[in-house]
């Protein structure tokens, strides 16, 4: 077995991050760094402390089910922190020679979908949050991800790199960036050899100091339900709910939409906001959804 440096770093990380007082314990003197002290983490977990400790170490060891379980509820872990865990922990053999860089397809019938939504806009998220498919207000909302170089075309990226970006989601830009690292870093686990995600995490690191700062902090996320604020430089400011949907048997597959509460004024404003785009739409643009091939 290899070493498992991963496990060591979130185990550290989610360690340092839980507070000592809410779990009654209490010291006379100041400790020296925030968190518990693996003693006492190990002690909540039931394990002996040398154990632990190898555990952080990255040792090449393979946990049990009922330890990774009594870590999980020891560190609080929510349930997709506790995924990752498990993921972490068991990394998948052989992955480097499994088509890392096989272009993600998306079917005929998900095209289909994301046409028949004209007013809502939407996209189709892949492997390290690749945008593979875009509809036209999801264009016209967020960015024009067709006029990006291809290898660019990633909601991680943009969200830490694209001024655009930080413009457009002004008043929680650091929330919803963060979110997507912490989406990043989860198909970082579940996927460990994949060369392209680490060659993202490096462009990434260098730089951005809120990435290293987040990929630092070990946060793990996955697509859920949110609202947003945006400030769109045509319609102004908007609130957005956006859903995500997973394709049963394509779990790297992931559907992000936006939409307003009926009858708001953030409804009215996409429904001004697709008749700019369809202005501003070239004449024989083709279909109202694209696929944005990686390769």
């Amino acid at each position: 077995m290899e070493r498992n440096e991963g496990l060591g770093e979130f185990l550290r990380a989610r360690r340092a991050a839980m507070d000592p007082e809410e779990l009654g314990l209490r010291d006379v003197a100041p400790r020296r760094v925030p968190g518990l002290r693996r003693e006492e983490l190990a002690a909540l977990a039931g394990v002996s402390v040398d154990y632990y400790t190898r555990l952080e170490q990255g040792r090449p060891i393979s946990p049990s089910d009922s330890v990774l379980d009594a870590l999980a509820n020891a560190l609080r872990l929510d349930p997709t922190e506790r995924s990752y865990l498990n993921a972490v922990a068991r990394p998948r053999p052989g992955g480097r020679h499994r088509g890392h860089r096989a272009v993600q397809k998306v079917r005929p019938g998900v095209h289909a979908l994301l046409a028949r939504l004209e007013g809502t806009p939407a996209l189709v998220l892949g492997r390290r949050t690749d945008i593979l498919v875009t509809n036209r207000m999801a264009r016209a909302l967020l960015h024009d991800f067709d006029a990006m170089p291809v290898r660019n075309r990633n909601a991680a990226r943009w969200m830490v790199l694209d001024e655009a970006a930080r413009s457009l989601f002004a008043d929680g830009w650091e929330r919803v960036a963060s979110e997507f690292v912490g989406t990043l870093r989860m198909d970082a686990a579940r996927h460990p050899d994949d060369t392209r995600t680490a060659e993202l995490v490096g462009e990434l690191s260098m730089k951005s100091d809120p990435f290293r700062r987040w990929w630092a902090a070990q946060k793990v996320m996955q697509f859920s339900h949110h609202t947003k604020q945006l400030h769109h430089p045509v319609v102004g400011r908007l609130t957005l709910h956006t859903e995500t949907l997973a394709f049963p048997g394509d779990p790297d597959l992931t559907l992000l939409t936006f939409l307003a509460d009926p009858g708001s004024p953030s409804d009215e404003a996409l429904t001004v906001l697709s008749a700019w785009a369809t202005d501003q739409s070239s004449a024989g643009s083709g279909a109202s959804a694209r696929a944005l091939p990686l390769e």
